[in-house]
Parts: structure tokens; sequence; C-alpha cells
């Protein structure tokens, strides 16, 4: 075979979550649709704003010659002045148009983040558990992703933090509300992480950055805020998307934005805008950028996921299964009832579940859920994880 090594073992390590929705759509078409409860892929269900749909086909009518041209590469100015009002707000910072770069989602922003920032054997510290992929976007840049532990409720261990970081560290890398526990990171305790973030960079004689994954950040229960990033420190960067907030995966729509005050600020931004071009991205897709220019303050009804949480959590109650109730996003992060994830996954996949083992997301013993499925799908799934919990005690 003539593929790359590294791309062979990639493959084996990224394909868990879409071999388990690939299982999902076999097992649906041999026994029914109504028969297999697929919790595998974070893939949002619930429908765009009504907003959406009426901007979308108002800008699609619009033909002036060069519409769909190339623009500036970090993004329409107009676009960012709109995103720049909604951002001062929710980090509390003021951010202007030229703090920002409209990417092709968060995925394309964080790997812009990285190309202007790592060199080869820089390190990203990352609190455990963590998205899948974030250790492959570091490799695209010749970084090293390093994991750190978190605490019983999966919140920030500051102390793991500290011992983890090295005179290799450039990035300590943060998802809130996270994929896959639903945690939510206290104001405080990232204000304390950019206090010893700032000593420790001192200490080695080279900026450390606070970079946080925020697709999720309108997705949040039972009263819970999700704290500002960029006030906890001048070096921080936020990577976001509309992926999650306007159930737009597909579209490929995202930002960046960097601490106005941030010292070099205009060489980190040259960098990114650099970065954003010669990675393929070139700019963010044009037309969804006119389009999200008008739904700054628009989201999906997210007591939709509000209601199937409270489903999911009945079901897992009664059936023993012990977990950390999450604060937002659309996933659980059970625990086992066994060591060995991967072997309970596959039980539930005898009942016709399908659900993520948390080996996948850097710390095994607890497998993920994701409730971005009807909330009749989850009720009737009740007895069918009673029965994988009962196996797993046999």
């Amino acid at each position: 075979m003539s593929i790359a090594k590294k791309m062979r073992l990639f493959a084996e390590k990224s394909s868990m979550i879409r071999k388990m929705f690939e299982e999902g759509a076999r097992m649906k078409a041999e026994f029914g649709e109504d028969k297999v409860f697929d919790f595998s892929l974070g893939n949002p269900d619930v429908p765009p704003p009504p907003q959406f749909t009426k901007v979308l086909q108002q800008i699609a009518a619009d033909e002036k010659p060069g519409i769909h041209g190339y623009m500036p590469n970090p993004g329409f100015l107009f676009v960012r002045e709109a995103l720049a009002k909604r951002l001062s707000r929710d980090q509390a910072a003021p951010l202007t148009a030229g703090d920002l770069l409209m990417t092709c989602g968060a995925a394309g922003a964080l790997n812009v983040v990285f190309k202007a920032i790592l060199d080869p054997g820089d390190e990203v510290l990352v609190p455990a558990p963590y998205f899948v992929e974030y250790g492959m976007y570091v490799d695209n840049h010749g970084g090293v992703l390093k994991a750190v532990a978190t605490d019983a409720q999966f919140n920030l261990d500051l102390a793991a933090i500290e011992t983890g970081l090295t005179d290799k560290t450039k990035i300590v890398l943060l998802n809130s509300p996270n994929n896959p526990t639903g945690q939510i990171y206290p104001a405080a305790t990232l204000k304390q992480l950019g206090d010893m973030l700032a000593q420790a960079g001192k200490k080695f004689g080279r900026t450390i950055y606070m970079v946080s994954d925020e697709p999720y950040r309108n997705i949040v229960f039972d009263g819970h805020e999700v704290a500002p990033l960029l006030a906890a420190s001048t070096n921080t960067i936020v990577a976001s998307s509309y992926s999650k907030e306007l159930s737009l995966p597909g579209e490929r729509i995202g930002y960046i934005a960097v601490h106005p005050n941030m010292e070099d600020k205009e060489a980190m931004l040259g960098a990114l805008t650099l970065a954003n071009r010669i990675l393929g991205f070139v700019n963010a897709p044009a037309l969804m950028q006119r389009v999200v220019a008008q739904l700054q303050d628009v989201a999906v009804d997210s007591s939709i996921y509000a209601k199937r949480l409270e489903a999911f959590c009945t079901v897992l109650d009664d059936a023993g299964i012990s977990y950390v109730r999450p604060k937002g996003a659309f996933y659980l992060f059970p625990k086992s009832p066994i060591a060995d994830d991967v072997k309970f996954c596959e039980i539930l996949k005898s009942e016709k579940i399908l659900a993520v083992p948390g080996s996948g997301f850097g710390l095994p013993g607890h497998f993920r859920l994701a409730f971005c499925v009807d909330e009749k799908v989850i009720r009737s799934s009740a007895q069918a994880f009673k029965n994988a919990a009962a196996k797993a005690k046999q």
C-alpha cells in the first residue's frame, strides 16, 4: 500500500466514531430503524432557526456581479463587524473586526491557529477527555498533543496542568462546553489558569497561549453560562463555529477571535491570515458569511436538547449507570459498568445500542452517548440499557 504510514495509523484512530455510525446504518437496514438506538455521532438534528431559511433565500437571490468572488482572506469586513459586536458581549472584551477571521468551521479555525503558532516539537496540553481529532490537528503542524488529567467531575485540574507544563508547551487547548463530557469551566478557574500560564511563560521564556474551542457555547442547561475566555488573559484565542448553535455543521462556517490586547497582535493576525490562505481554505464560504452576519443573536432551541437530557438521565438512572450531569453540549459521558469500555460498548451493541468508547477520547472506563436524536429513541432504549447493564455484571 502506498499511503503514508502516519495516515494509516490516524485512520485507525479516527475511525471509531465513524465505524459506529456506519454500523448503525447497517443495523438499521437489517433490524429496522425503530429497533436500533444510535447515539454514536454528534450530528445536530434540531432544525436551524426559521430565520436561517428566510435569510438564506434572500441572499441566494442576490445576483450582483462578483457576489461569489474572492474577498480578503480574513473574511468580509461587514461580517466581522457584526460578529465583533456579539463577541464583545460574549467574551467581555472590546473586539473589532480586525481581531477576527472567518474560517471553514471550528476545525478549520483550530488548524489555522496551530499552523500560526506551533514550531516542530511544540506541545499542546489538553485536558482529558477530549475531542478525538485534536491530536491529528496538532500533528498536522508539527506539534505534539499532551493529555493531562481532569478531576472526578471533569473539571480542570490546575495542578495536573502545572505539572504538565514544560519549555516545549506552546498552547493549552480547552473545549467548553466539552465534548464528550458537557463540562463548563468556571471563570475563576480560567483566570487562575491564565495567571499560571503567564508565570510559566516567564519561567520558560516563551508565550503560552490559551486556545478555546467553543462551538457548543450556546447549548447549555440548568441556567449555566459559559465564561468568557478572553477575560482570563490577554494571551487567549477563541475558535468556534455556527455548526451547533445554528445546526449548520455541513456548511463549514466558523471564526477565530484574538484578544484585542494581545502582545504582538498584528504579527499573530498576519500569521493567522496567511495560514488561512496557504492551508488551502483561502477564505470561509462567501454565501454562509453573508448569511451568519444577519444571525448573530439567533440560535437553535436548546430546550429540545434539555428535554432529551432529562429523558436520558432517567434511562441511565433506571439502568444503574452512573454519570456526571453535563452542563452543556449534547453528550453524556457515563462510567462504564466494567473497566473495559470497548467491551461494554460491544455489550451495548448486542442490545442494538451504539455508543463510543471513552478510550477514543483519551479516558478509558467511560463511553459517550450523543443525544442529538429524537426523544422517542432515547426513551425507547430504556430496556436495552437495563439489559446491557445486567449483562455487564454477569
